[in-house]
C-alpha cells in the first residue's frame, strides 16, 4: 500500500485522536471537578464511579462501550469498528491521564460554559472524522442514519439530558443538572457547528439588466456556476433575469467588486447557504452527516 493510499484509508486517524484528546482535557479540567455531566457514556461513569465508589472514568467507559461498538460496527461497517475501536481506547487513556494534571480554579458557570465548548470541539472532530469514540455518539449516529433531517448535535442533547439528570440525583444536588445542562446546550451547540457550519457558503440573487455579461464575469472570474431565473417586476410587470449562483465565503468581496464594476445599479442579496453540495462544494455520501 503506497503512501497516498494508505493516507486516503486511515486519514480519520489523526482526527478522532485528537478529538478525544481535546473532549477529554475539557471534561477533566471543567467538568469533573465541579462534578458537572457532559452526558454520554463518560458522564454515566463519572456516576457510577461516584455511586459505587470503584474504577476510574476511563475504565468503566471503556467497559460499557465494548457492546456498542460492536453493534456500530456491525450496523455501520468495517472502518467504523476499527474507528470506534481505536476512539474508546484513546478516550479512556485520554480521560485517566489528564485527571493527572492539575486543575485550575473556576467558577462553576465558567466551568460549564468553558467545558461545554471544548468537549463539544472534541467531540464535533470526532464525528468529523466519520468514526466514533463509542458511547452514545454510536446510538447518534444510528439514529442518524434513520433520521436524516436530524441534526447530530441535537440527537445527542436529547440522549445526554437523562444522563444529566442522573447528576443531580445521585450527587444530591439538583444544581450540578442544571449546570450540567448549560454544559450539554453549548456543546451540542459547538457540535453543529464543527460538523456543519465551518462549510457554509453563500446563495447570491442578482438582479440587473447587464445579466449576461455578470453571469459570464461570475463564471470566468470565480469559476461558479450561474443561473438564470425569470422574473417580472411588481409594478412595472416589466420581464427581467434573476442571477442565482452558489460561491465560498471567501469569494463574497471578489462577487461584490465585479458585480459593481459591470453594473454599479445591480440589486444583490447575498444569504447564508446551509451545506451546498456538488458542481465543486461537498459531495454527499451514505456517510455524510
Amino acid at each position: 500500500m503506497n503512501i497516498k493510499k494508505f493516507w486516503q484509508e486511515f486519514k480519520w486517524f489523526p482526527i478522532v485522536v485528537a478529538g478525544c484528546a481535546i473532549f477529554s482535557l475539557g471534561f477533566d479540567l471543567f467538568l469533573d471537578p465541579h462534578k458537572f455531566n457532559c452526558g454520554g457514556l463518560s458522564g454515566l461513569a463519572q456516576i457510577l464511579v461516584k455511586w459505587f465508589g470503584v474504577g476510574t472514568v476511563g475504565q468503566l467507559a471503556a467497559l460499557m462501550n465494548i457492546p456498542l461498538f460492536i453493534i456500530g460496527g456491525l450496523k455501520i461497517g468495517k472502518k467504523f469498528f476499527v474507528g470506534s475501536l481505536v476512539g474508546m481506547l484513546a478516550m479512556s487513556l485520554f480521560l485517566d491521564l489528564f485527571a493527572l494534571l492539575p486543575v485550575p480554579e473556576t467558577e462553576p458557570l465558567i466551568a460549564a460554559l468553558y467545558g461545554g465548548v471544548v468537549t463539544g470541539l472534541g467531540m464535533g472532530l470526532v464525528f468529523l472524522s466519520t468514526v466514533s469514540s463509542g458511547g452514545t455518539d454510536i446510538i447518534a449516529r444510528l439514529l442518524k442514519m434513520r433520521h436524516r433531517n436530524m441534526p447530530i448535535g441535537k440527537i445527542s442533547l436529547i440522549l445526554d439530558i437523562t444522563v444529566a439528570l442522573l447528576t443531580g440525583i445521585v450527587f444530591n444536588d439538583f444544581s450540578k443538572t442544571l449546570y450540567s445542562g448549560v454544559t450539554l446546550f453549548v456543546s451540542s451547540m459547538i457540535i453543529d457547528a464543527v460538523i456543519y457550519k465551518f462549510d457554509y457558503s453563500k446563495v447570491v440573487l442578482i438582479i440587473s439588466q447587464k445579466h449576461d455579461e455578470i453571469g459570464k464575469v461570475i463564471n470566468e472570474k470565480l469559476g461558479r456556476g450561474v443561473t438564470l431565473l425569470h422574473g417580472e417586476g411588481f409594478y412595472s410587470h416589466n420581464d427581467t433575469q434573476v442571477i442565482l449562483s452558489a460561491i465560498k465565503r471567501q469569494q463574497v468581496t471578489d462577487l461584490k467588486e465585479i458585480v459593481v464594476a459591470v453594473d454599479p445599479n445591480a440589486f444583490i442579496i447575498l444569504q447564508e447557504a446551509h451545506q451546498v453540495l456538488g458542481d465543486g462544494f461537498a459531495k454527499y455520501t451514505k456517510d455524510s452527516l
